[in-house]
């Protein structure tokens, strides 16, 4: 089994494949009409036939935080490219509100970006220099993730978290 997490943005947004190891296989952050095409890859190609088994997408929900602050067209936008890489993926990915990453990788819904990136360093490259990066020669955990590909990961990690917990 592989878990395909996708952060949806209006204009570019960041996957993160990875296996029942955690271990992340592909990752990027892409435009939409580009990332159309990686997920059919995906699915479809590169790695639906692998004897892992079958892929389980998770996708970052869109959600209403209380806030009382209106939406504007840009979450407007990313719920149509949710909807469009739904569409693609052929099945019912895992629709995750934000909160409950944050929850998950932190422990506190209100943790930021900044604060999932160090507890996913803390869980998978604990004291391990230059933030569990490492270099080209000698490629880390978390060698060459930038941006919202850590947003992605930590989504995978989530789902894997949620569905390595319904097993028990």
């Amino acid at each position: 089994m592989l878990i395909l997490g996708i952060d949806p943005g209006n204009e570019q947004s960041a996957y993160a494949l990875i296996d029942e190891e955690y271990r992340p296989i592909r990752f990027d952050k892409l435009p939409n009409e580009v990332m159309r095409k990686t997920i059919s890859d995906i699915e479809l190609r590169n790695y639906g036939n692998r004897s892992e088994g079958a892929i389980k997408p998770a996708i970052e929900m869109i959600s209403h935080y209380g806030t009382g602050m209106a939406a504007g067209r840009t979450v407007y936008d990313t719920c149509i490219w949710i909807g469009r890489f739904t569409e693609i993926l052929g099945s019912d990915p895992a629709l995750i509100p934000r909160k409950t990453v944050v929850t998950n990788i932190c422990g506190n819904p209100k943790a930021k970006d900044s604060n999932v990136i160090q507890a996913l360093i803390d869980r998978f490259a604990y004291g391990v220099s230059n933030h569990g990066k490492g270099t080209k020669k000698a490629p880390g955990w978390f060698y060459g993730f930038t941006a919202d590909v850590w947003q992605a990961y930590a989504l995978a990690v989530t789902y894997l978290d949620i569905l390595k917990e319904g097993e028990k």
